[in-house]
């Protein structure tokens, strides 16, 4: 079976299972592979994209049930020459550990910062809920992305 997607603006085919999670699709034969495959059943967030606007764990959505939709992957959110301002606050606030669970926590905070550009410390944490990190502290990730929201609060400025 073939299946057409627009993929970070670029019209994308995959033919094979339909049954094949999207995070199998981007990583494979697609070469995406910003997007991480962690726990595969949707539970740590690590592979968040967006499909036609929303964030949407990639392991959980079979390829075949995407005809036509519009995927934002990680790699879509910036450019070789410019980082998301997600991704820069990130490393502006030392944030960066291993990771894997990054791509998607910067997919879900852009998505969310896009509805919500003044948040308070209690919604961004609301907004993390189903993004899991083992190695870092919330805290730090929660001051990058009031940075980014609140930039003449904090003086900082996004990129």
């Amino acid at each position: 079976m073939s299946v057409t997607l627009q993929v970070n603006g670029q019209t994308r085919v995959f033919s094979g299972d339909p049954r094949t999670p999207l995070v199998e699709v981007l990583r494979g034969p697609l070469r995406l592979t910003g997007t991480k495959s962690v726990c595969g059943e949707g539970f740590c967030g690590a592979c968040t994209v967006l499909i036609d606007g929303a964030p949407v764990p990639a392991c959980l959505r079979p390829v075949g049930m995407l005809e036509g939709a519009e995927i934002i992957t990680i790699e879509g959110l910036s450019s070789p020459e410019t980082l998301n301002p997600v991704q820069q606050a990130f490393i502006d606030h030392d944030v960066v550990q291993c990771g894997m669970c990054f791509p998607g926590m910067v997919v879900t905070l852009s998505d969310f910062l896009k509805r919500n550009t003044t948040p308070t410390r209690d919604e961004v944490k609301a907004a993390l809920t189903g993004n899991l990190c083992r190695c870092t502290g919330y805290e730090r990730i929660v001051d990058a992305v009031m940075a980014v929201a609140t930039p003449a609060a904090t003086g900082e400025h996004p990129s």
